[in-house]
């Protein structure tokens, strides 16, 4: 069987929908520590530049690797997912 177009849309779909998903923890962290850093600086004058790497960086890695089963099994599902579909396709 032949896939059909509203497959492959699906299949598009969902991916997009899984890298937004995935890419959101780490994303919403750096907004959030990025806007409380800044707030911080502009409480206390502090205006250096790098000052706003390190403590997002800690915190991106630290949510990155508590979420990382999270992402390993999100992204494992949706591969076997597509695999099935696939399979299904050559029966």
């Amino acid at each position: 069987m032949i896939p059909d177009v509203q497959d492959i849309i699906d299949v598009a779909h969902n991916m997009l929908w899984i890298c937004l998903l995935m890419s959101m923890p780490t994303l919403i962290t750096a907004l959030v520590v990025g806007v409380a850093v800044s707030l911080l600086q502009t409480v206390t004058s502090i205006q250096e530049m790098t000052l706003t790497f390190v403590p997002k960086l800690v915190a991106v890695v630290t949510v990155a690797g508590l979420a990382l089963p999270w992402l390993i099994d999100t992204m494992s599902e949706y591969y076997f997912g597509i695999m099935r579909m696939f399979s299904s396709f050559y029966e």
